[in-house]
């Protein structure tokens, strides 16, 4: 068996804490997969002494996120940070200079600074890896990239944001108000105490970005997309919806037609027999549109600490099974 591969994990929130966990106590399910042991060499969080449920005693503590990156024993470099600039991408900058393997779940940096990374990555010959950024548990990356790279993908459309789909789903089945079932969502965790980047769209435009730079073009810019939220949703335009057969779903979609690439992220009416029409609660969707598959959908868990931990886990044993 191959040496250990020894990750650096810089961010102990939420998703960051679930990543710990698992590596430290699915130690042997992850060797099996990845036919290596998988180690955490370093962390480094805001916080040393915070108790995130899971024992990192025994793991050496780095003062600042540049610093994991020439920490002798580290291989790979994840980041979960979050944060379009800043540390998240100077760390970014540093793994893929030293030519290490980069994980992140940061659509506001991918989005953001897609061209300069890809082009430290295949300068310095270190993989950018980033399941984790788009959908959380749905693993939309790997099949754009793999799955479906034979095909020639002429539109893709989904539920990209969780928090919006669990207030409109919502407001539609009880009658409550926006603000009402806000705050319900702020209280289970799927909504920020800040909403502004869920409800007002733009989440859902970083991750739209990236599956269009994937799909169609790697020049695209979030700045492309026209983007609107749910705020101005109430429960009357949900009924209203539903008299005419149809449910209101905040949906992200890139689509070739005549006039070249149309990008957008709006709430829009979608026929009862839609495949996103059904999806409900937290849930994400993504349908792609492509030949010679025709239409391929994908439905799961789109946020929280288990899913997007299960994609960071991912591209972990996916990298563990290449270097």
């Amino acid at each position: 068996m191959k040496a250990p591969l020894r990750i650096a994990l810089a961010g102990l929130g939420t998703v960051g804490a679930e990543v710990a966990r698992q590596i430290i106590l699915e130690q042997e399910t992850l060797a099996t997969q990845a036919g290596r042991a998988i180690t955490i060499a370093a962390v480094c969080a805001r916080d040393p002494a915070k108790d995130r449920g899971v024992d990192l005693s025994t793991v050496a503590w780095a003062d600042k996120p540049d610093d994991l990156v020439m920490r002798p024993g580290v291989d790979v470099v994840v980041e979960l940070m979050g944060g379009a600039d800043g540390a998240a991408l100077n760390l970014a900058r540093a793994a893929l200079t030293a030519g290490k393997p980069l994980i992140t779940a940061n659509k506001a940096m991918l989005a953001a600074h897609w061209g300069e990374l890809f082009d430290l990555s295949g300068r310095y010959h270190a993989p950018l890896m980033f399941e984790a950024s788009v959908c959380g548990g749905i693993p939309i990356i790997k099949v754009l990239r793999e799955g479906l790279a034979g095909n020639r993908i002429t539109r893709i459309e989904g539920i990209l944001n969780g928090t919006c789909n669990y207030i409109l789903t919502t407001m539609d089945a009880t009658g409550r108000a926006f603000d009402d079932v806000l705050k319900e969502a702020q209280d289970k965790g799927y909504a920020e105490a800040d909403p502004t980047l869920d409800v007002d769209g733009w989440d859902a435009a970083h991750k739209l970005t990236i599956l269009a730079k994937l799909a169609f073009d790697a020049r695209i810019t979030t700045d492309a997309i026209s983007v609107s939220g749910i705020r101005s949703i109430t429960p009357e335009s949900l009924k209203k919806a539903r008299a005419s057969g149809m449910t209101i779903r905040l949906i992200g979609r890139a689509e070739k037609n005549a006039s070249g690439l149309a990008l957008s992220v709006a709430a829009v009416h979608l026929p009862l027999d839609h495949p996103l029409a059904a999806v409900g609660g937290a849930m994400n969707a993504v349908s792609i549109k492509a030949e010679p598959v025709d239409i391929c959908t994908l439905i799961g868990p789109g946020a929280g600490a288990g899913p997007t931990a299960s994609s960071v886990l991912s591209d972990i044993v996916d990298i563990a099974r290449r270097v």
